[in-house]
């Protein structure tokens, strides 16, 4: 059973975040969220979250903007296949849980959850969130390779803005062994940076060459059509808190996170929609739009006399799967 699931955090999980926040020093917490992703942004990864305040200070400032990105990922998904019913899920790199609560959002089916992380501050953390929620999870600390190849293989797994973190020869590993426990389908996430689309379709040629279908982002399983300095990603628009807002030191009521993303199925998938690449251009005369269509890339124009399709071309949204009807 899936739903679309909004992109802003569950009113269970502000909550919780916000309760942890009582007698916390409001101006540490933007300060340690702010070195943190310093050390994010060198590649130094989540060595720098050390303590209870690090790894709320991380959620705070980064859950919301990963949360949205899960399920923007994770809608499309449901969007593709709304048969797909999923009753296990594996998160890996889970952190402080964001990919959990956003499956289980979009997944109403989902009964089992497994979380395999190396940072202890996050698991404590993210142990606290999800009892919060009432659900019955399954939290292993350890490096996420060595508790994935003894894990058990899952319906759905999820690597949300982990691969990023990892050498060439790590990822590549890490991917046949995600590949080897899917039992359904697997969904990697990443910054949408080109360096993150890099690492998606590196991912992406890897598990197509071992037997992998794309379902989303893309309507084909042929190398992407984009030529450098042109990538794909998406953007998702997300409300800020006001423990957010503190958090990342903003005034912003909103953030739009750019993100990455490739789902792959061990079954075809039989609907190939075109994906809209960018926000169309709306005028009088038509809608334009790049498409990623099941033959390559498309710039496409839809004139307003041709009333029904301009009046739906008007609707159509970066990331949208259209000609599904």
């Amino acid at each position: 059973m899936t739903r679309a699931a909004s992109p802003d955090l569950p009113a269970a999980l502000r909550a919780a975040l916000e309760a942890r926040l009582q007698g916390v020093s409001r101006n540490e917490a933007a300060d340690r969220a702010a070195a943190i992703s310093k050390t994010y942004r060198e590649g130094g990864g989540s060595a720098a979250i050390a303590s209870e305040t690090d790894a709320l200070a991380y959620a705070l400032a980064r859950m919301p903007a990963t949360y949205a990105a899960d399920v923007a990922s994770l809608n499309a998904l449901a969007d593709i296949r709304p048969d797909f019913a999923p009753k296990s899920l594996l998160d890996i790199g889970a952190g402080p849980g964001t990919a959990t609560w956003a499956a289980a959002e979009a997944f109403l089916s989902l009964q089992s959850f497994t979380l395999l992380d190396a940072n202890d501050a996050l698991r404590r953390l993210a142990l606290d969130l999800l009892n919060d929620g009432g659900r019955q999870i399954t939290y292993e600390r350890g490096d996420a390779r060595a508790l994935l190849a003894k894990a058990e293989a899952a319906d759905l797994i999820v690597a949300s803005y982990v691969i990023g973190e990892m050498g060439e020869a790590e990822r590549t590993s890490l991917a046949a062994l995600m590949w080897e426990k899917t039992r359904d389908t697997l969904l990697v996430v990443e910054p949408g940076t080109p360096a993150g689309y890099a690492r998606i379709i590196a991912l992406r040629q890897q598990l197509v060459a071992a037997g992998g279908h794309v379902a989303a982002p893309c309507p084909h399983g042929g190398p992407c059509p984009l030529t450098p300095p042109d990538w794909c990603h998406f953007t998702q628009r997300l409300q800020r808190s006001r423990a957010h807002k503190q958090a990342k030191g903003a005034d912003v009521p909103f953030e739009d996170e750019k993100f990455a993303y490739v789902a792959l199925t061990r079954e075809p998938v039989r609907e190939r929609p075109s994906r809209v690449l960018a926000q169309p251009a709306v005028g009088k005369a038509e809608v334009r739009a790049k498409l990623c269509t099941p033959g390559g890339l498309e710039v496409t124009g839809v004139p307003r006399r041709d009333k029904a399709a301009y009046a739906a071309a008007r609707r159509w949204r970066w990331g949208d799967a259209v000609g599904l009807n």
